[in-house]
């Protein structure tokens, strides 16, 4: 959703529409959360090293605004190549390919499955919106 006006593009509204997607991702990724590990009781403990960490959902909230932020400056450095949202599209999604590698970590297969499905929200969440908005 961007306004273009006689001047050009709105940025104020592309920077709310931006925002809206990052923090509804957020939210999203919250949600699942809630429902997995309290409702069904997934243990969302992953290997680090020697070390188990869980995941809380200060992490998930941290770790989907960095994602969707760094996407953001990611798309303002495409913006002035030949197709920005294209080139943008296909760069997020093969991070999110690499990134399904993380998941994998996890000490139970509950957590590695809701750890998957918190990553490919995140995909679904950001890719589409962020690149609705790419404008050469």
């Amino acid at each position: 959703m961007t306004t273009t006006t006689a001047t050009g593009t709105d940025w104020r509204a592309v920077r709310r529409y931006r925002l809206a997607a990052i923090f509804g991702t957020v939210a999203a990724n919250i949600v699942v959360w809630a429902i997995a590990v309290p409702v069904l009781g997934a243990d969302l403990s992953v290997r680090t090293g020697d070390r188990t960490t869980e995941v809380s959902p200060t992490a998930v909230s941290v770790v989907t605004l960095l994602a969707g932020l760094l996407g953001w400056t990611l798309l303002g450095l495409l913006r002035r190549t030949r197709r920005p949202g294209r080139t943008w599209t296909v760069i997020a999604c093969v991070v999110l390919l690499i990134s399904l590698l993380g998941p994998l970590s996890a000490v139970t297969a509950g957590g590695v499955a809701t750890l998957l499905t918190m990553h490919l929200v995140a995909g679904a969440g950001l890719i589409p919106a962020l690149a609705r908005t790419a404008r050469r």
